[in-house]
C-alpha cells in the first residue's frame, strides 16, 4: 500500500470516528477518583459510592490494584467462580446506577499471568490497594429494563433535562 493510500485510509477513519463521536457527543462528564483499600469488597463499594453520590450514570474510566479473593460469574454460568491467591486487576470496566443497577465485568491475573475474566461479583476483595476514576454522564440516567429477546435486565439510557 502506497504512502498516500494509507494517509488517505487513516483520513477517512479519523474523520468518521470524529464525525460519530460529534453526533453522539452529550454534556459534561465529572470524572471522580478514590481508592479503595485492603478488606473491601470490589462490587459492594463502587455501587456504594455511586449511591452515596447519588449518581445516575457513570462509567468505569480506570481500576488499577490488587486483590486476595476474586468472585467472577465466567460466561454463560449461573453462579460465581471466586479464585483465592494473589491477583492484579488487568480490566474493569463496565457501568453503574445508583438507581438503574450495575454491569460490570473484570479480569485478573494471577502470579503466573493466567487471566481470567467475567462478570464481577460481591466478594472480590481488595489486597493492597485500588485506584479507581468513574465518569459520572451529567445529561443521562442509566435504567435497565427486561430485554424480550435476552430475556436479561437491559441497559436503558433516558436523557435527563
Amino acid at each position: 500500500m502506497t504512502k498516500c493510500k494509507v494517509t488517505v485510509m487513516f483520513f477517512v477513519i479519523f474523520a468518521s470516528v470524529f464525525a460519530f463521536g460529534k453526533e453522539k457527543m452529550q454534556g459534561n462528564m465529572k470524572v471522580h477518583v478514590f481508592r479503595l483499600v485492603q478488606g473491601d469488597d470490589v462490587r459492594l463499594k463502587l455501587e456504594e459510592f455511586v449511591k452515596s453520590k447519588k449518581i445516575k450514570s457513570a462509567v468505569v474510566i480506570s481500576a488499577v490494584g490488587s486483590l486476595t479473593k476474586a468472585s467472577l460469574r465466567l460466561a454463560n454460568q449461573e453462579k460465581s467462580k471466586v479464585l483465592t491467591g494473589h491477583f492484579e486487576i488487568v480490566s474493569l470496566s463496565g457501568t453503574l446506577s445508583s438507581t438503574g443497577g450495575s454491569h460490570l465485568h473484570m479480569s485478573v491475573s494471577d502470579e503466573e499471568g493466567k487471566t481470567t475474566g467475567g462478570h464481577l461479583t460481591e466478594g472480590s476483595i481488595v489486597y493492597t490497594t485500588l485506584e479507581v476514576a468513574i465518569g459520572e454522564i451529567s445529561d443521562v440516567e442509566f435504567t435497565r429494563e427486561t430485554d424480550p429477546v435476552t430475556t436479561y435486565k437491559e441497559l436503558k439510557v433516558i436523557p435527563v433535562k
